[in-house]
């Protein structure tokens, strides 16, 4: 920073030198692109919840409030796993579960299935901390009716993305601040995506009690994505272009 007449004037980018330029360009095009990747991650962990192809507020709402007319692994194999059941052992599968998950039928239709379809993955030996499917017991508990997302999951979720992306933005913004544009707006994009994370997270424990929630997670996912772009994009033009008054 530089004082002026008593005032002290925040470096622009035009006080940078070419080094530190192409570091905040580095930087800003790896964190654009990890956008994008968790936004596609999202689509397609969250998409077909509903039994329907694209996402949706069902389908978001699904994930943290459960489908409550139907079980666990009935939302999974309608789901995000559909793509690794045929149709037919599908159907198989939503009559045990709608006939009661019982044992014997287990021993005797629903193993065959689960060894040719999921025990590549679902099982202590497969090293992928994934649920255990290789005993009755153990897909028994996700043969219950679908409450959706579980608390401790939620608290391990909301406690990374608060520490993560709290550190993200706010290196973000520390670029950012560099522009110039009009102060207001500034504020504004600086401010929004940290307010954004924090209702987003906030309404996943509001959803998981009333599912019409969902639409305020979407809503602040949508403000976040908006704000880290604008913030982006304006950031890389000035880097480059802005010259001094």
């Amino acid at each position: 920073m530089a004082a002026v007449e008593g005032y002290i004037v925040p470096k622009r980018f035009y006080d940078r030198t070419v080094s530190e330029k192409l570091l905040y360009t580095c930087f800003l095009l790896l964190v654009g692109l990890g956008y994008l990747m968790a936004s596609s991650y999202l689509y397609v962990s969250h998409e077909m919840n509903d039994g329907k192809p694209g996402l949706s507020v069902a389908d978001v709402a699904n994930s943290y409030y459960g489908n409550r007319s139907g079980t666990r692994l009935e939302a999974a194999i309608r789901g995000p796993m559909a793509g690794n059941i045929s149709d037919e052992d599908r159907g198989v599968m939503v009559a045990w579960l709608k006939d009661g998950a019982e044992e014997e039928h287990y021993l005797k239709d629903i193993k065959p299935i689960l060894d040719k379809t999921c025990l590549a993955c679902h099982q202590q030996s497969s090293g992928m901390n994934l649920p255990d499917f290789s005993t009755y017991e153990g897909i028994h508990k996700f043969a219950q009716v679908d409450t959706g997302m579980s608390m401790s999951s939620l608290l391990k979720l909301s406690h990374i993305h608060l520490f993560g992306i709290s550190l993200l933005l706010f290196m973000l913004g520390s670029i950012f601040i560099q522009t110039e544009i009009n102060v207001w707006f500034k504020r504004f994009l600086v401010v929004s995506p940290m307010l954004a994370v924090f209702v987003d997270i906030l309404s996943w424990f509001l959803t998981k009690y009333d599912s019409h929630y969902a639409i305020i997670v979407i809503a602040a996912g949508g403000l976040l994505g908006m704000s880290m772009a604008l913030q982006i994009v304006i950031s890389l033009y000035q880097i480059w272009t802005l010259k001094r008054p």
